[in-house]
């Protein structure tokens, strides 16, 4: 089977491991997905990822986090660019998840960021996904 949206899966795959309180969650990997592994560690929404092999398949392994009350640190993640519909945003123009309570994941000409980052850098790109 040839998935069209590997990164829909990644956060389909994630979004199904909270709600069912694993631990880890592992996905096929790619140089995407890992950079996006890296930014939800960095913002504090999962506890570790890392690259590894399984039966000679590459995967990222992604640690889940979760609160004291049992409750996850991320409540949701929403795929906003398909490939059948890419959305791009200029510098100005990068919505604000939440108010500020989440974050938004572009692809930029300088590499994979948040939305927040893009801002202060002043780039625009392709947005990928909301997290919060």
């Amino acid at each position: 089977m040839r998935l069209t949206d590997p990164v829909a899966d990644m956060l389909s795959r994630i979004r199904n491991a909270i709600r069912s309180r694993h631990q880890k969650v592992d996905v096929p990997a790619s140089k995407l997905k890992l950079e996006i592994a890296r930014i939800l560690k960095e913002e504090g929404y999962i506890a570790n990822y890392k690259a590894t092999e399984e039966q000679g398949h590459k995967v990222v392994r992604i640690y889940l986090k979760y609160g004291n009350n049992n409750e996850a640190a991320i409540s949701n993640v929403a795929r906003v660019s398909s490939p059948g519909n890419r959305v791009y945003v200029r510098r100005s123009e990068i919505p604000r998840v939440l108010g500020g309570m989440g974050i938004n994941i572009l692809t930029t000409p300088r590499g994979v960021m948040t939305g927040r980052q893009a801002r202060k850098e002043g780039v625009g790109g392709e947005l990928l996904c909301e997290v919060w």
